[in-house]
């Protein structure tokens, strides 16, 4: 299908309401045209677009009662429409919904059962409504407690769409256009950054040499007079097409943001929550930050978010600032969150998406043995990212031809996303009850489409 103009590389499938990117032959054209109208900022999915109707576990279905395997929405983490989930919400919705200024056992309850998932001091939760506002409080209470303004930020992040995190959200910025406040810092990414897994000779100091980025970042918010307040990053960098850092990455650039005087927050909104086969995505990494966001399958669909941080962190905020949120953690949000740390728990959701993410892994590496657009594999658990070159050694990006995978695997039943800075990243990024016959579906899936289009 072609599209009546050119998309930036980095939103390859997607589309704004308010753009022109959907070509007059698409299915749900009177219903596009219709949104288009009256609804500005969201986005679209596929030149194509797909109507959904209907969710169960980790199927989705179109108006049609088409069924489509979903490799991509990790907002309804232990399942479409989960039926624990919605008999908990359902049940505390018939009896009470109010903020949470009168007392509540299940909004205790929930701060109890989701701290004691936390290591080290992090046993302070603040419930707000989603990933954006839970960064913004995060800075909030950075800025408070350090005395300090600037951010460090990893490039091409998302972080949210306030004033502040967006300016914080470097995907879609100049760095020209950035203010004084934010400084950008690159990813490591050890296949494609400006250090490189491939090279010996620095093979075995990756991580310092990344971490060292962040020294000139540093310095540039102190000479400027701003000082350090926070390094906030998202530990499975999504936007940046979903990385491994080296091992010691962590724990390298928070020795040098917390010498700054800094905090370090950890944007948990997408690796948290069993994603990466750890509860939390800096598991992975054996560092405890001093703030923890939390967002998007924090109740399977129902808006709750949080941030969890240390009693001294959080008293030392409060001296100077006070914060309450009308709707979050509200009751109906409480039991919907403690629903599904339930799941996660009673059904040890962890040790399954580990298993689940190796054999994806191991699967998508067989594939990439046959197909040599796969430049590389990368991931944590039930986040699995695929870099697709025009070249192997080269690593050119082949954006053109991934832009055109989302839809070929959505008529194929398969619905998966893109990611990267240059928008050549396959994204798969189930429901965590994906299993090992939804690999092999997708995984073969992915065969044919790659055979076809390459």
């Amino acid at each position: 299908m072609t599209v009546k103009k050119q998309r930036p590389p980095s939103l390859a499938a997607v589309h704004a309401d308010l753009g022109d990117y959907v070509d007059d032959s698409a299915g749900n054209l009177e219903l596009i045209r219709r949104r288009q109208a009256h609804l500005g900022g969201s986005m679209l999915f596929y030149h194509d677009p797909v109507k959904i109707v209907k969710g169960e576990g980790i199927w989705l279905f179109d108006q049609h009662g088409k069924k489509y395997l979903d490799c991509y929405n990790n907002v309804a983490s232990v399942g479409h429409c989960n039926p624990f989930v919605i008999e908990a919400m359902a049940t505390q919705a018939s009896l009470l919904n109010t903020h949470t200024r009168y007392l509540h056992d299940t909004v205790v309850d929930y701060a109890e059962q989701l701290a004691a998932t936390f290591p080290g001091d992090l046993e302070v939760c603040l419930f707000v409504c989603s990933g954006t506002e839970a960064n913004e409080l995060a800075m909030r209470i950075a800025r408070a407690v350090t005395g300090n303004i600037g951010a460090v930020v990893i490039e091409y992040a998302y972080h949210g769409n306030s004033t502040l995190i967006s300016e914080m959200s470097t995907m879609g910025s100049r760095v020209e256009n950035r203010p004084d406040h934010v400084v950008a810092i690159e990813p490591p990414n050890a296949y494609r950054g400006p250090y490189r897994a491939s090279d010996d000779a620095i093979k075995e100091s990756l991580g310092q040499k990344y971490a060292d980025l962040a020294d000139p970042a540093i310095e540039t918010l102190k000479e400027k007079g701003l000082g350090t307040a926070a390094f906030m990053c998202d530990t499975m960098f999504d936007s940046q097409g979903g990385l491994e850092a080296p091992r010691d990455y962590f724990q390298l650039v928070y020795e040098k943001i917390r010498a700054a005087g800094g905090l370090c927050i950890a944007d948990e909104v997408q690796p948290g929550f069993a994603r990466t086969g750890r509860m939390w995505g800096f598991e992975n990494y054996d560092v405890v930050p001093d703030i923890v966001t939390l967002g998007k399958p924090m109740g399977n669909g129902y808006p709750i978010a949080g941030v969890v941080t240390t009693r001294d962190i959080m008293e030392r905020f409060s001296k100077s600032a006070y914060y309450f949120n009308t709707f979050g953690g509200n009751p109906v949000a409480a039991a919907a969150g403690k629903a599904v740390l339930d799941e996660i728990q009673n059904t040890d959701m962890t040790n399954h998406v580990s298993q689940t993410g190796t054999y994806l892994r191991s699967r998508l590496e067989q594939l990439s043995e046959k197909h040599k657009i796969i430049g590389n594999v990368h991931g944590l658990g039930l986040y699995q990212a695929v870099d697709l070159v025009l070249d192997r050694a080269s690593r050119e990006p082949a954006a053109e031809l991934a832009s055109q995978i989302p839809d070929a695997m959505k008529a194929a039943g398969i619905l998966i996303g893109l990611s990267g800075r240059h928008g050549n990243v396959l994204k798969i990024r189930p429901p965590l009850v994906f299993d090992q016959d939804n690999v092999d579906q997708l995984v073969d899936s992915l065969d044919r489409v790659l055979g076809q289009l390459s």
